[in-house]
C-alpha cells in the first residue's frame, strides 16, 4: 500500500470520465453511469434470469460473445475514448520527429542538394517526410495488438460475431484516422518552415495521405501480428523502419544507385507512397521530373495490391495465432 499511495502521489489518478483528480472513476459518474437494461448470463450473454445460467454451469465458463455491462454514454464513453485514444507520448514523439526532419535536414540539404536540383530542399524534405510519417504512425499505432494479446483483450474481442478481418480492418482504420490528423499538424508546421503550397497542391494531397496511412496500418499488422511479444514489436518494428526511409528516397529521390540498392528500394513499400505523393504535388510544376522517377499509376497499383495482400495475410496470422496460443 505504502508504494502505491509514492505512485498515487507522483502520478496522480484522474477520473476517466470527468478528468477531476482522486479515483480512476469518482463516484459523481459512477451515479451517472447507466447499467444495461437486461440481465444476461455473464458466460454466454444469453437473456438469463441469474448471473450464470444452467448451460454454462454445467459445461464450464465459455467466453462465446461479449457482454456490455453500462449503456455507451455519458462518463462511460469518455472514459472509454481517453483509454483508446489518450496516448499523448505518441502523439508528442510522431509530431516532433517530422518537424525536426523537415526544418532542420530540410535546411543542412539546401546548400548541396537544393543548389543541384535547384529546388527548395526544405519543401523536397516535407513531401517525403510527411507520406513517411503517415506510414510509420499507422504501423507503429499496431503495436497495441500486441499488447491486447499479451492481455488476453484481443481473445476475447474475437468472439464478437464478425470476422477478423472486419475487426483488424476497424483497428486499421482507427489509426489511418489518428495518423491522419498528425498529417495535418504537419502541414501546418511545413508552412511555417517556409513550404509553399497552393489550394490545389493541398487538396492533390489527399489521396496519397490516406493511401500512405491504409498501407502502413496494413504493413504494421502483417508484421506485428507474427512477432510473439510487444518488446519483440518494438525492436523489430524500428530495424523494418529505418531503412525504409534511406532506401524509400524520403529526403532526397534515388537516381543513380547501383543495381542492388535499387532492386532492394523496390521491395520497401513506403517507397511507392511517398513517390505518389511527391507526383501529387509536384504535378504541373518544372521540378516534376526530378523528383518523380516512376510512373504515379504504377505506384498507385503497387500500393493497392500490397495493402490488399499485407491485410489478408496479417489478419491470417493474427488469427492464426490467437488460436494456436
Amino acid at each position: 500500500m505504502r508504494a502505491e499511495g509514492v505512485l498515487d502521489f507522483l502520478f496522480p489518478p484522474r477520473c476517466g470520465g470527468c478528468g477531476a483528480r482522486g479515483d480512476w472513476f469518482c463516484g459523481d459518474c459512477r451515479a451517472q453511469a447507466r447499467p444495461a437494461p437486461r440481465r444476461v448470463c455473464r458466460g454466454c450473454a444469453r437473456v438469463s434470469a441469474v448471473d450464470t445460467c444452467l448451460g454454462c454451469l454445467s459445461h464450464g465458463l465459455g467466453a462465446d460473445s461479449l457482454v456490455a455491462w453500462f449503456v455507451l454514454d455519458g462518463p462511460v464513453r469518455e472514459a472509454i475514448h481517453r483509454l483508446k485514444y489518450g496516448d499523448r507520448p505518441r502523439l508528442a514523439v510522431n509530431l516532433a520527429f517530422p518537424i525536426l526532419l523537415i526544418g532542420g535536414l530540410g535546411a543542412i540539404l539546401q546548400p548541396t542538394v537544393g543548389r543541384v536540383t535547384g529546388l527548395n530542399a526544405v519543401t523536397l524534405a516535407f513531401t517525403g517526410v510527411l507520406a513517411a510519417s503517415l506510414f510509420q504512425s499507422a504501423a507503429a499505432g499496431m503495436i497495441s495488438i500486441v499488447e491486447d494479446r499479451e492481455n488476453d483483450f484481443s481473445r476475447e474481442l474475437f468472439v464478437a460475431p464478425v470476422s477478423r478481418l472486419t475487426l483488424v480492418t476497424g483497428k486499421v482504420a482507427g489509426e489511418t484516422l489518428v495518423a491522419f490528423c498528425q498529417g495535418v499538424f504537419i502541414v501546418v508546421f511545413a508552412v511555417a518552415f517556409g513550404v509553399r503550397m497552393s489550394p490545389g497542391q493541398l487538396a492533390a494531397l489527399l489521396a496519397p495521405c490516406l493511401a500512405c496511412c491504409l498501407l502502413g496500418g496494413a504493413f504494421g499488422l502483417a508484421t506485428i501480428a507474427a512477432l510473439p511479444n510487444q518488446r519483440s514489436a518494438m525492436q523489430i518494428f524500428q530495424f523494418l523502419i529505418i531503412p525504409q526511409y534511406v532506401l524509400g528516397g524520403v529526403l532526397v529521390p534515388l537516381r543513380g544507385v547501383p543495381f542492388y540498392l535499387d532492386v532492394l528500394a523496390h521491395l520497401m513499400p513506403m517507397r511507392y507512397v511517398v513517390e505518389l505523393t511527391r507526383a501529387a504535388f509536384y504535378a504541373g510544376t518544372p521540378g516534376y521530373r526530378q523528383v518523380v522517377s516512376g510512373s504515379p499509376l504504377l505506384d498507385a497499383a503497387v500500393t493497392g495490391v500490397l495493402f490488399v495482400i499485407l491485410m489478408i495475410a496479417g489478419t491470417a496470422v493474427f488469427g492464426y495465432r490467437e488460436r494456436t496460443r
